[in-house]
């Protein structure tokens, strides 16, 4: 079994979402349906990365080091050309 660290984006406020869960495609449904109280308002979401782990443990601390602004920095790096690809530039 798989613990997977993932990441949503939300397409209502562009904002992310990082989480762990056993089951992705479950999660995203929850997330998308309103199940989890405290991302409902900002639905629907996609699903834009996602990492697998043996361990919960390991997930567990990819997903607090990500929440954390080093985390964020690096994350934004590593996905910097779908970040570029979703940015309008306004003139």
């Amino acid at each position: 079994m798989f613990h997977y660290l993932y990441i949503l984006q939300s397409i209502k406020d562009k904002k992310f979402y990082t989480g762990i869960t056993i089951d992705l495609k479950q999660r995203l449904k929850e997330h998308n349906s309103g199940e989890n109280t405290s991302t409902s308002y900002r639905r629907p979401f996609k699903l834009i990365y996602y990492e697998a782990y043996l361990l919960k443990k390991d997930a567990e601390a990819r997903e607090w080091y990500l929440k954390t602004s080093m985390g964020k920095r690096v994350m934004k790096k590593q996905l910097r050309y779908y970040l570029e690809s979703i940015t309008t530039i306004k003139i």
